[in-house]
Parts: structure tokens; C-alpha cells; sequence
């Protein structure tokens, strides 16, 4: 998952993160790690947030545009 090199991309912190989205600071490590898989929800509020599409979060595409 892309979650650490978009974060630092943006300059965001682990724990500015988590506040924006309202979860645990470890959960978004743990997400970061691969220790923990986000759950469908949390994805997407996650590649909301960056305005990114679920599949290049994913790593499943290089193209971050989310389609309409």
C-alpha cells in the first residue's frame, strides 16, 4: 500500500492523519507496516482524504486520478 509514501509526499504526519480521519495513530502505523489490512471503509476514507483513487492506494495502477 501506498499509504507512507503518500502521507510523507504531503508532508503529513502519522498522527495528523489519523486526527483528519479519526482513527489511532497505530492503526495508521500498522497500516503503513503491513502489520495490519484496512478494512474497505477505511480505505476509502483514507484515498478520499488524498484525493487519490482506491486502486493506486492499492498499488494496482500508477495513475492516482480517482474516476468519476
Amino acid at each position: 500500500m501506498r499509504l507512507k509514501e503518500i502521507r510523507k509526499a504531503k508532508g503529513i504526519s502519522q498522527v495528523q492523519l489519523a486526527l483528519s480521519l479519526h482513527m489511532n495513530q497505530n492503526t495508521i502505523s500498522r497500516y503503513e507496516t503491513g502489520e495490519r489490512e484496512p478494512a474497505l471503509g477505511d480505505l476509502i476514507k483514507i484515498a478520499d482524504y488524498f484525493q487519490v483513487s482506491v486502486d493506486y492506494l492499492l498499488e494496482r495502477t500508477d495513475n492516482p486520478k480517482m474516476l468519476k
